[in-house]
């Protein structure tokens, strides 16, 4: 298991509800070497045939942390900045200077991050989407899926703190 201390981004899921996006996402995770953590309850049993599935045999090697609450969560991590990822945000994940020590939060992928936790966040941002609700005539998409909008973060970060060498 890495440090909770290493100086790389890590990523949150706040109360995760669908086993195969969080699979994904542990697999996204390690392919770019940064923690995933957990904050609790989720939505399914860490024994889940689904969550399995979707990790593949990776999931062993996630370097995965638990967390019973929010609170716990960002008592934990005092000298990290948590930075929301939410459709509801305009400021655009383009204008973030990142840090080792960023924590990327992402919300469930029913309701999103609640508004009581975005103002405990050190910046709000969101992926911009020119085929986004508010720009089609038709109405556009909502959302992106969970683990897709945790890839495209997670790369754009990596990139900005040159993380991407093999």
């Amino acid at each position: 298991m890495i440090s909770l201390n290493r100086s790389r981004p890590r990523v949150a899921l706040f109360e995760p509800r669908i086993p195969q996006n969080t699979g994904t996402i542990g697999r996204s995770c390690l392919a770019f070497d940064i923690p995933l953590d957990i904050i609790k309850p989720t939505g399914f049993s860490f024994e889940d045939k689904y969550l399995k599935r979707a990790g593949l045999d990776y999931w062993p090697e996630v370097d995965v942390h638990l967390y019973e609450s929010f609170e716990e969560y960002k008592n934990t991590f005092t000298k990290s900045r948590i930075i929301a990822l939410t459709k509801k945000s305009s400021n655009s994940i383009s204008n973030i200077i990142y840090k080792n020590t960023d924590i990327l939060l992402f919300g469930r992928e029913d309701t999103g991050l609640p508004d009581s936790i975005m103002k405990k966040c050190e910046i709000v941002a969101g992926i911009p989407m020119p085929g986004g609700e508010n720009k089609l005539k038709i109405g556009g998409v909502r959302s992106l899926n969970l683990s897709v909008a945790c890839g495209i973060v997670c790369y754009s970060a990596c990139l900005q703190l040159n993380l991407l060498i093999k």
